[in-house]
């Protein structure tokens, strides 16, 4: 088939919503589409579906699932499953191995303190479960030491061993962690940004000898020499990327490729760029979403003039800036969480449309839970709670006339706003 009879995809799907921008074949134009990222009644999933509804309407006939793969020249998405994973965590559960006796190093933190003067200053959540020591201790070599020295292969500086790797209580501990019912691991040992040798081998024998599905080391995901920053991003990558894989082989299994072929399809990384499905992970995946609109804006504005952007989803609303150029950073912090990875400039915040309105000892709180797409927020026809999007088309913000009828059972029904008045 050539190439210009094939169609093209590019997709954002959202914790709430997933959007679908196609350039159909034989110069029949362009077709975007919207629906709900979650409806379990109705499909499985949502970008596929939309796909498939637009390949029905397009070629004039029937299309199910799996898609013939044959008929897409490629597809690109951006996706915010990691970034709401990890602003409800609702990750996997995690346990980190690191050196013995730096067990409590991630509660200490780096004794940052963004408000001087707050009385009531809470520490954020850790994303692991469980910590594990690890009898091992590498430190820069000195003057006159007599250990046994090793060399960094990336950097060539010397290091001496005062302890190796104690293989034998490292098996005992990843037997336990077995039997505790954990699955994934990260390893965040010291100095591992130089000399990685220990961490592979920790991987290893994971792996191979006691079956953890996914290990994340942070001399892979972030050779970086600040131990808290980097071990959190091994963290944040062993936490996520699970439900990310998860989510990519649910997406894949509704393609029917060509034999020898593969599914044309490229994510969109933090940093702006796009990946393969193989390489997708929880740590390039956190800003995946928000990069998109930012690369979106950016390449569809006319003016010299220094821009902000305001992406307001249903579980999250994120702000950035673009002035001829993007904007990158190598660390930041999302909903506590130390991040050391290249990243677009997006500071994010856990509100969005979908976030549920509640009251909790007196108080009127909004969010971090988020409704979803189903059942989604009371206007949505289908029982939910009220949310911030609730709160908007009683006050007049969000008029149902401009949204798509997309809501109830059925999908075919507008906002519902006396159901959202009689339940305030």
């Amino acid at each position: 088939m050539a190439m210009e009879s094939k169609f093209r995809f590019a997709i954002d799907r959202g914790g709430t919503f997933t959007d679908i921008f196609a350039v159909l074949p034989h110069g029949k134009g362009v077709r975007v589409m919207k629906l709900l990222s979650e409806d379990p009644r109705r499909y499985e999933d949502a970008p596929t579906e939309g796909m498939r509804r637009i390949m029905e309407e397009t070629l004039g006939k029937r299309v199910s699932l799996p898609l013939d793969a044959s008929f897409i020249e490629d597809v690109r998405m951006g996706t915010t499953v990691a970034t709401n994973a990890l602003l409800e965590r609702k990750g996997t559960r995690t346990a980190l191995l690191l050196n013995s006796g730096f067990q409590d190093l991630w509660h200490i933190g780096d004794q940052t303190r963004p408000d001087l003067f707050d009385l009531k200053a809470c520490k954020p959540d850790q994303l692991y479960t469980k910590t594990v020591s690890v009898q091992e201790r590498i430190i820069p070599r000195r003057e006159g030491d007599t250990y046994s020295s090793v060399q960094s292969l990336t950097t060539g500086e010397s290091f001496s061993v005062l302890e190796s790797l104690d293989l034998e209580l490292l098996r005992q501990s990843l037997k336990s962690l077995k039997k505790e019912g954990f699955d994934c691991i990260a390893v965040a040992l010291l100095h591992s940004y130089a000399f990685p040798n220990h961490e592979r081998l920790i991987q290893d024998i994971a792996t191979k000898e006691f079956g953890f599905s996914h290990v994340s080391l942070s001399s892979t995901i972030s050779p970086m020499i600040k131990i808290i920053p980097r071990g959190s991003t091994a963290v944040l990558d062993a936490y996520l990327t699970p439900i990310l894989k998860h989510y990519l082989q649910k997406f894949a299994s509704n393609f029917k490729c060509p034999p020898g072929t593969s599914l044309p399809v490229l994510f969109m990384r933090s940093d702006g760029g796009l990946t393969s499905m193989d390489s997708f992970s929880g740590s390039h995946a956190i800003l995946s979403g928000p990069a998109g609109g930012v690369v979106g804006y950016a390449q569809t504005s006319q003016s010299q003039e220094p821009l902000v952007g305001f992406d307001m989803g249903g579980t999250s609303t994120d702000v950035s800036r673009y002035h001829g150029s993007y904007e990158h950073i190598h660390g930041s912090v999302v909903s506590g969480v130390q991040i050391q990875t290249p990243q677009l400039d997006v500071n994010t915040v856990a509100a969005g449309g979908g976030s549920i309105l509640s009251f909790r000892s007196g108080l009127f709180l909004a969010g971090p839970e988020s409704a979803g797409a189903h059942p989604g927020p009371t206007c949505y026809r289908k029982g939910g709670p009220l949310t911030v999007t609730d709160a908007n088309l009683i006050l007049g913000r969000v008029i149902p006339k401009y949204f798509p009828h997309i809501f109830g059972p059925n999908e075919n029904e507008p906002l519902d706003t006396s159901s959202t008045r009689n339940k305030f």
